[in-house]
């Protein structure tokens, strides 16, 4: 009998749990004949006696060997089944370790009947309050929380918990560096993502602390963002975004000085004089929680879902405007395969998915022809100079909602070494920009550097409404009709099919008329568009638009689940290229690359599903030979359960399960392998 088998109806899992720690209790396994068959049991290891093996069990005893075996603790400082005072009421703990000295006073505190976090916490929480225990675990043999309990309110996360021969103070205090943050990082050494921290922050401190919550942990993330990189730079450097001991009002002081610094390093995403609001005693758990997580990655999918969260939170949702997901747009990216001689824009941007992933794609193709490894994408380390030069004079992103400019400037300055063309313009509403681009004092001392490399590319040197760029990718608004008069007599699609103005139209009908003006001759597009634009009968005239201007080159169909839990909308990737004379020369009869992508990537409440190794088998055997470039950890020894079920990729990530392009050779090609093989056939000028 497996442990597998005994957790197969349960909440509980063995990722957390090391091969030999579960073969051994495997090998103790007694079964017992039941009613209808086999009940295993156990001898347990501090009790001495039979116990029978339910799966809340299994995870008790695997971690009664993790506290023997990996901290030392004898058994003798261990009870199970501790009994706990509420008044007349008793419950019972899973398992207390007691203090050393003071041999009945509980030391640690351990949780595992709740498989659920928030519960798990908050009955944890209970025990350590009711007996004094200054540290609390949590567990469900998948995720692992450790706390310091501080004061009854306030339980701050720890890397881990002391050794037999350690006090906490010996964890809190310990230095680290950028090699330890990678060695243990929170994401995934427990298996949690940022925003399952967030939640959890904001459960514990930030709904009442008064304070806006995306400002507050855009701070923290900035700050902790720009400490990593510096660290990445200087290896041997202490991280600051750590609390070693401080006191709170220390620790916030600290905090401060490196906010200052990241904001004079990266300047127009915070005012001068901007400041954390959070209390010190708010900001020490905030802080606490997120120390031991690694932001920067090899891609940006841990900040990046953070920052979704946050956005839609405060703003966007509203707008009908949604993050899109990562592998449609390194699908889009990969489709139009951007060159380093290049411009590129994103019109509707949100937190600049599509220009990122354009800087990755380019600077690919310059390490690789200067003879430097891919794995320095979007980590902390310096880039050579045609890297920088990329970012700061060939890409541009535009949104209307500050707060995703923001978030998209951040990024793009990370990129770009401290330089960015991320704007806070209106994209449809051309004609107001002088309003900013003239007259606002404060727009231009933020976006003014970008501002005069955009308008080098205008058509007419007096006019806001042409421009230059070679790609342009967008995902626009779907929700929301566009009524001003003024806006929608300036455009061909503001009318119906007889030539009169109408009282409304679609904001993303209006975005395909505005992104073609973008595009110079033989520029090329990618547009996500609800999947009624390319079929209902009364959008014709909008197709009719389409061809009369450009030669479509793709219609990838998404799969509905793709933009959930935010919105169950059907959309379609429409790919085109701008008739020209020499580039894409007009013709009546021409190839169209079509595709509907069959692998759902998330399930139907918007979470990602993730590819087994059972579904590539010859791809986990290849993952085992990837050597890790710029992150020097062993992910496989960290959980080894965990990666015995799931497939990642050369940089410890799990992948998506998707069929849309093949990943770092790992799954099988997609549809954008098809469509480059598809381009060169029909012998199209960017491939």
């Amino acid at each position: 009998m497996t442990l597998a088998e005994i957790l197969r109806d349960s909440n509980y899992k063995l990722t957390q749990f090391s091969a030999d720690k579960i073969k051994t209790l495997e090998e103790n396994i007694i079964a017992k004949d039941g009613k209808d068959k086999e009940v295993p049991y156990i001898i347990c290891l501090v009790r001495k006696k039979e116990i029978k093996l339910t799966p809340e069990e299994v995870i008790r005893q695997l971690y009664v060997m993790v506290l023997m075996k990996d901290f030392n603790y004898p058994v003798n400082r261990m009870e199970l089944e501790y009994a706990v005072s509420f008044g007349r009421e008793k419950k019972r703990a899973d398992i207390v370790i007691f203090d050393k000295d003071q041999t009945t006073t509980p030391f640690v505190m351990v949780e595992l009947k709740k498989p659920k976090l928030k519960d798990g916490k908050e009955q944890l929480k209970s025990y350590c309050n009711a007996t004094g225990a200054p540290i609390g675990i949590w567990s469900n043999g998948d995720s692992i929380s450790y706390y310091h309990r501080k004061d009854p309110n306030y339980f701050e996360d720890i890397p881990n918990i002391p050794r037999a021969d350690q006090k906490l103070s010996d964890i809190l205090e310990e230095r680290w560096t950028i090699d330890d943050l990678i060695a243990k990082d929170k994401l995934v050494t427990e298996r949690k993502s940022l925003k399952d921290l967030i939640l959890e922050m904001e459960d514990e401190v930030l709904a009442n602390a008064g304070v806006d919550v995306f400002e507050e942990l855009f701070k923290l993330i900035f700050t902790k963002l720009y400490d990593e990189m510096e660290s990445g730079r200087s290896r041997s450097r202490h991280l600051e975004f750590r609390n070693y001991g401080d006191t709170e009002t220390e620790l916030k002081n600290k905090l401060q000085r490196l906010f200052d610094q990241a904001k004079k390093k990266w300047d127009g995403v915070f005012t001068e004089d901007s400041k954390i609001m959070l209390t010190p005693s708010h900001l020490s758990v905030c802080v606490s929680s997120l120390q031991d997580v690694k932001l920067f990655n090899s891609n940006l999918d841990v900040v990046d879902e953070a920052f979704e969260y946050l956005i839609n939170k405060s703003s966007k949702g509203e707008k009908g405007q949604y993050f899109t997901p990562r592998y449609v747009i390194d699908m889009a990216v990969k489709m139009l395969n951007p060159k380093e001689n290049e411009n590129m824009i994103d019109t509707a941007a949100g937190s600049c998915g599509f220009p990122v992933h354009t800087i990755f794609h380019v600077w690919e193709q310059i390490l690789k022809s200067e003879g430097l490894d891919k794995s320095h994408l979007f980590t902390s380390e310096s880039k050579p100079a045609r890297c920088i030069d990329y970012v700061q004079e060939k890409v541009f992103a535009i949104d209307f909602d500050e707060k995703a400019v923001r978030v998209g400037r951040t990024l793009n300055l990370i990129a770009g070494d401290g330089q960015t063309n991320v704007l806070h313009l209106n994209s449809l509403d051309w004609e107001r920009w002088d309003e900013k681009t003239k007259d606002d004092e404060d727009w231009l001392d933020v976006y003014n550097e970008g501002w005069k490399k955009l308008k080098r590319l205008r058509i007419d040197k007096n006019g806001n409404q042409d421009f230059g760029f070679d790609i342009l990718m967008a995902n626009p608004p779907f929700a929301g009709d566009i009524k001003e008069s003024r806006i929608l007599s300036k455009y061909e699609l503001g009318k119906n099919p007889n030539g009169k103005y109408q009282t409304k139209v679609g904001r993303d009908i209006l975005f395909i008329e505005r992104n073609l003006d973008f595009i110079k001759p033989g520029g090329r597009m990618a547009i996500v568009l609800p999947q009624g634009r390319f079929n209902n009968s009364s959008d014709k005239q909008i197709r009719d638009f389409i061809s009369e201007h450009c030669r479509i080159l793709a219609v990838v169909g998404l799969h509905g689940n793709v933009f959930k839990p935010h919105t169950g909308t059907k959309t379609s990737v429409l790919f085109l290229q701008k008739w020209d004379e020499k580039l894409c020369p007009k013709v009546d009869d021409y190839s169209i690359f079509f595709a509907t992508m069959q692998e759902p990537s998330k399930d139907n409440s918007g979470e990602k599903i993730f590819v087994r190794k059972k579904d590539f088998p010859k791809s986990a055997e290849k993952e085992k030979n990837v050597s890790v470039v710029a992150e020097p950890v062993d992910h496989y020894e960290t959980t080894p359960q965990f990666l015995d079920e799931y497939l990642l990729d050369t940089h410890g990530h799990l992948i998506v399960k998707h069929d849309l392009f093949n990943h770092d050779g790992l799954t099988k090609d997609g549809i954008a392998e098809a469509f480059a093989e598809f381009a060169k056939k029909e012998q199209l000028s960017f491939f």
